[in-house]
């Protein structure tokens, strides 16, 4: 009778919760229903279990922590790697209603100051979105523990696991923050992983009991060719003249976005080029104009498409070949979130693979080089030893590769490691607007304008135009002010930044360039914790997914999607039929019934006890051609169809 009481206590309880949560998700979003696997998530974690959410790209994975957030008492601590990401997740949730704010590596320490005071203050607030290596800081230390937590999200998980192509070590301290959140349950979330990371996930965030939601990374209206040709430019024209609709080109460096939209643009397609190097304000531009269909295709950098929900692209090429299959998987994935057909095409040729294979012996220069670009950098700032931790420099890389005078390929994947490492931080903007918040009590303002009369215009032009600015930082636009003063922008930001110095307010102008961190204080060289063993391992795991790359390109009989959908751990999948092998293997014969009849006579023979290709060959050659019994068996055995 007990056990019937707790059951029906435990199913009124979900009910009330599924209720309670599309409530929500209505409220907030519009949305009626939940996409699969959202929902299950969700209440996992509202029954306090710690949850690793698997879905694909599109697959809604803000969702699965932002409803919980707003459901539970309390804020969520969300735990981000990038900047823009956060920052455009923090403006779409206060679009919503939803409380939010950010901390990342570039806010100036008033700036970091004033929005941990507004967290700690402001008990309506729903999301705080922090970057990884702001869980080593002093204050975030101190603060964490003050708040009222209900629960750690942690974005792109597998950064966590040294074994995934993303490897972050500042991932590290969130196993480290929990310890100061006892009983706090954790969400990870991520769309690509393979069965190791998802084991070493779970792992590395110290999970109570495994507890893993994985949606099928199979995607039924994504179609993937893959194509060798010399001349890939006039083969990608040709795709963009059969397939209707926007598109994404990805290509591998900076230059050769701009050569290959001013191509296309050459042949009456709207194009642009898209990558990190560009002044924000124009990447928004661009973007913006792509996404609207005013653009139809974007030629892009990996930097483009993180976070970006357009659900109508048709296609999706790549012209240089991904360092992994996770980037490639997340990069196609791009096309067809409507569900409807869209077409994934990669293109390569002979001299691809090799460079494959040089940049990743780029990627990972020697240690000794790594400790030079570290000594280089300190002294380039002029940081002494144990000093220097939380400052921050613009940083133009072309001088500084003149002052270190060494190979710009090696320095800047040195960089990239010690990035990696948690020593620094590299930004290419950290600011993308200007922010300005008012720190003096408006009852004092009589008091400033009988000091400063000039002032008074700017100061109540400012208080009609934005609002909220007593409570906290706002977007502000100085031509804007300027235009309406009838002043010249300049004016309008040295009075701002008299006022800044005055403390009256509290102004952030934009800043656009690139920006370089010291995340710690700095140390002598050779003690940096580079151990050789896990370099070595972590070169051996980058050349694995390199080879993994080369099996997919390279494969000829077997199924695209099911490389794909192995790779991540989903081994006994059907052959889409419709991928460039799928199709190959087909048109081989004259009609899909004999490849039909073949492969059911094949399996009749296993069945009957053959073992040998020449065993099925003598049994089934009366019928069928030899040649043709070979190529079906050899799809069917890659295929996993036979042993």
């Amino acid at each position: 009778m007990s056990e019937n009481k707790n059951l029906t206590n435990s199913l009124s309880r979900q009910a009330h919760l599924s209720a309670s949560i599309r409530e929500i998700l209505k409220k907030y979003w519009g949305y009626s229903e939940f996409r699969p696997l959202q929902e299950d998530i969700i209440l996992s974690l509202l029954t306090g279990h710690d949850t690793l959410a698997l879905l694909p790209t599109g697959g809604g994975k803000s969702i699965c922590f932002q409803v919980p957030a707003l459901f539970l008492e309390g804020i969520c601590i969300v735990v981000s790697p990038l900047i823009a990401l956060m920052k455009d997740q923090v403006e779409q949730a206060r679009a919503r209603g939803i409380k939010a704010a950010a901390i990342y590596s570039g806010m100036s320490p008033r700036e970091i100051d004033l929005t941990m005071n507004h967290v700690l203050l402001d008990k309506t607030c729903k999301l705080l979105y922090i970057s990884p290596e702001r869980l080593k800081t002093k204050l975030l230390k101190l603060n964490l523990p003050l708040m009222n937590v209900s629960f750690i999200a942690v974005d792109e998980a597998h950064c966590i696991s040294q074994w995934g192509y993303d490897f972050r070590p500042p991932y590290l301290e969130i196993a480290q923050a929990r310890e100061m959140l006892p009983g706090i349950p954790v969400m990870a979330l991520t769309a690509t992983a393979t069965p190791e990371v998802v084991n070493d996930i779970q792992e590395k965030l110290k999970f109570r009991t495994k507890n893993c939601f994985q949606k099928s990374f199979a995607r039924e209206n994504l179609t993937y060719y893959v194509v060798e040709e010399e001349n890939k430019m006039q083969r990608m024209l040709r795709v963009m003249r059969r397939y209707q609709g926007t598109g994404i080109v990805y290509v591998r460096n900076r230059k050769r976005t701009r050569e290959v939209a001013e191509f296309l643009r050459e042949h009456d397609i709207v194009a642009d080029y898209y990558h990190a190097g560009l002044p924000v304000a124009e990447r928004d531009k661009k973007q913006t104009a792509w996404i609207k269909g005013n653009t139809r295709v974007i030629v892009a950098t990996n930097a483009f498409g993180m976070g970006i929900d357009k659900p109508d692209v048709r296609f999706v090429i790549h012209i240089d070949i991904p360092d992994s299959l996770e980037a490639y998987f997340q990069e196609a994935g791009r096309g067809g979130r409507d569900g409807m057909p869209s077409v994934a095409i990669m293109l390569y040729d002979k001299h691809d693979l090799r460079d494959l294979r040089e940049n990743l012996e780029n990627s990972y220069p020697p240690i000794a080089t790594i400790r030079e670009v570290y000594h280089h950098l300190a002294n380039y700032y002029k940081i002494p030893l144990h000093g220097g931790a939380n400052t921050s420099y613009q940083f133009d890389i072309d001088l500084f590769i003149k002052y270190a005078k060494m190979k710009p390929v090696l320095l800047f994947n040195a960089l990239l490691l010690l990035e990696k490492g948690g020593y620094i931080a590299l930004s290419e903007a950290a600011r993308t607007v200007s922010m300005l918040q008012v720190l003096l009590p408006h009852a004092d303002f009589a008091g400033l304008y009988q000091k400063h009369p000039e002032w008074e215009n700017l100061m109540q032009m400012l208080l009609r135009s934005y609002g909220g600015l007593f409570h906290d930082y706002v977007k502000i636009n100085e031509q804007e002010i300027a235009r309406r003063l009838n002043t010249s922008p300049v004016n309008v930001v040295q009075h701002l930044q008299k006022m800044n110095k005055m403390k009256v307010l509290s102004y952030l102008p934009c800043n656009e360039t690139p920006t370089l961190f010291f995340v710690e204080n700095r140390i002598d060289e050779r003690y940096l914790s580079l151990d050789p063993v896990i370099y070595r391992q972590r070169k051996k795991s980058a050349t694995r997914r390199i080879e993994a790359v080369e099996h997919y390109v390279t494969s000829t009989q077997q199924c695209r999607s099911q490389i794909l959908l192995s790779y991540f751990g989903e081994k006994d999948s059907l052959a889409c039929e419709h991928c460039d092998v799928c199709v190959s293997i087909h048109r081989d014969f004259l009609r899909k019934q004999e490849f039909d009849r073949i492969s059911t006579a094949i399996v009749e023979a296993f069945h009957a006890g053959s073992a040998t290709p020449r065993d099925y060959v003598e049994v089934l050659s009366v019928q069928f051609e030899e040649e043709k019994i070979l190529k079906v068996l050899r799809w069917m055995s890659d295929n996993g169809k036979i042993c």
